[in-house]
């Protein structure tokens, strides 16, 4: 009997141990539950951003979400996102409330492809605080940024945001420290603040908007309809970059012969030295399949720049427009095509330059603006440039402006002038007006400084033109030498950092 009991005293233990086992175990296997369900309603929450009304409002003003942008510019199913699970850290003003946490907070951050090449990218999220930049916003792209140094990728950025985020004070501004149409607006403070400190009436699209910045100020280099028209040239745009200065200029597989002649350009410059042609034609007929990514084409039309494929390689093109101010240099232009050229020799880039240039532009305005300091600047990159360079004369080079346009004196590589091409201190009327004041025959006189300067000769017999080439044999020439000029190498002596007339 005693052992009866016994054996049911044990059973009943054993129940009871078993049943804690189970309850146990069932705590344990509900945490892990319930922290994937957490992370799937962070997930969700972080791909909603600002919430469904504040997407709603987006598509609204005709702009996409920050993912929706991500999307459209990377390659299908290649975005690899980081610090999805990133908030804010601001308690001030109500920012701690659960409504004012977003995960992500205003930047969604990661890596992708453009057409099979690894690129990162931010874009800022303007549902969430306006895009607004906090501390976290500042440490997911700086992550990003660290992370493409050290793979040696290129950083891409979409920006739509009000700023610094006011909420979060000096925090925000630290922020922009570390990193440093119609429906787009750029300036440092808006037009509130300009009323409140100058008293000028002005609104956003005035200050900031597309047309001001790629028409006057020169701050944007490119503006585009919408969003979608937007990130399809800049996926274009990027196929001719390499993806860091450390890599070559990208090359990729070429159906335009590089032998071809092109006929058409033998008659392209008028016979009238004073007549206007269009210098774009010149660089479409040359180029691959008449493919050219203009930059900054509506600043400082008096020059072209803009990148281009010769025999499948990336190439720089800089060139003179006889159509705006015949073509002549000014502070505009010569900045504008400053900083081209120091972007192509900082990426290895080579650089084509077409010259059709009656000088400096003349004038008081240009004077007092400091021309002579800022003509320096292009000068001074095409000299420091390192990457191949090639010229082609196809009519005026003029005087100061002729040096600047990477002459053999700046150390071209190598250096062409069309039979049209005239190399001289200056235009034979004006020369005439100097040298023969007074004289009786203006004509003979002017006959006699044509023969003498106005031609290729001067500058072919003392070896500053490498060749006098027909027009329609440019395109081959041009192939042929870069094709010489790729192993090109330059060893400057070591120095702290260039000193360029700023």
């Amino acid at each position: 009997m005693a052992a009866a009991v016994g054996a049911v005293a044990a059973a009943a233990r054993l129940r009871v141990l078993s049943c804690g086992l189970r309850t146990t175990t069932r705590s344990f296997c509900s945490q892990p539950v319930a922290v994937n369900d957490r992370i799937d309603n962070k997930r969700r929450a972080a791909l909603l951003g600002g919430g469904q009304r504040r997407i709603d409002a987006q598509h609204k003003r005709g702009k996409l979400t920050a993912r929706e942008r991500i999307s459209l510019l990377l390659d299908p199913g290649s975005f690899v996102e980081s610090d999805m699970f990133v908030e804010h850290r601001c308690a001030d003003f109500g920012m701690a409330a659960d409504k004012n946490k977003f995960p992500g907070d205003s930047v969604v951050t990661g890596r992708g492809r453009i057409n099979g090449r690894l690129v990162y990218v931010f874009s800022q999220d303007f549902t969430v605080f306006g895009g607004s930049l906090s501390g976290a916003h500042a440490q997911k792209i700086c992550k990003i940024m660290d992370q493409a140094i050290r793979v040696g990728a290129p950083v891409i950025g979409l920006n739509d945001s009000g700023g610094a985020r006011i909420q979060e004070g000096v925090e925000s501004l630290a922020g922009y420290a570390d990193i440093f149409l119609d429906t787009s607006y750029l300036f440092i403070t808006g037009p509130e603040v300009v009323k409140s400190v100058t008293n000028e009436d002005v609104t956003q699209e005035q200050l900031g908007g597309a047309k001001t910045h790629t028409t006057v100020s020169g701050v944007a280099h490119r503006a585009f309809e919408n969003d979608v028209d937007a990130l399809c040239n800049l996926r274009e745009f990027f196929n001719y970059l390499p993806l860091s200065s450390q890599d070559p200029a990208p090359v990729r597989e070429c159906h335009d012969p590089s032998d071809r002649l092109v006929p058409e350009l033998d008659t392209i410059v008028p016979l009238e030295s004073s007549k206007a042609y269009d210098m774009l034609n010149i660089i479409h007929s040359v180029i691959d399949e008449r493919e050219f990514f203009e930059i900054m084409p509506n600043y400082a039309k008096n020059i072209i720049v803009g990148f281009a494929r010769m025999n499948g390689r990336s190439v720089g093109i800089v060139g003179n427009q006889p159509k705006v101010a015949s073509g002549c240099l000014d502070i505009n232009s010569s900045v504008k095509g400053a900083r081209f050229v120091r972007f192509c020799d900082a990426f290895n880039i080579p650089l084509i330059t077409f010259v059709d240039v009656p000088g400096f532009l003349p004038g008081t305005a240009q004077e007092y603006g400091g021309i002579i300091r800022h003509g320096a600047k292009l000068l001074y990159a095409f000299a420091e440039a390192t990457v191949p360079k090639i010229t082609v004369i196809t009519r005026k080079a003029y005087g100061g402006a002729y040096d600047v346009m990477s002459s053999k004196h700046l150390l071209g590589d190598t250096n062409y002038a069309w039979p049209t091409a005239e190399i001289a201190v200056m235009g034979a009327k004006g020369a005439v007006e100097i040298i023969f004041k007074g004289h009786q025959d203006v004509e003979a006189a002017q006959a006699e400084y044509v023969e003498k300067f106005a031609n290729p000769f001067p500058a072919a017999v003392r070896g500053f033109v490498d060749d006098i080439i027909q027009p329609s044999s440019t395109r081959a020439r041009i192939c042929s030498d870069l094709e010489v000029l790729a192993s090109k190498k330059v060893h400057r002596p070591w120095r702290k950092h260039a000193n360029i007339p700023l």
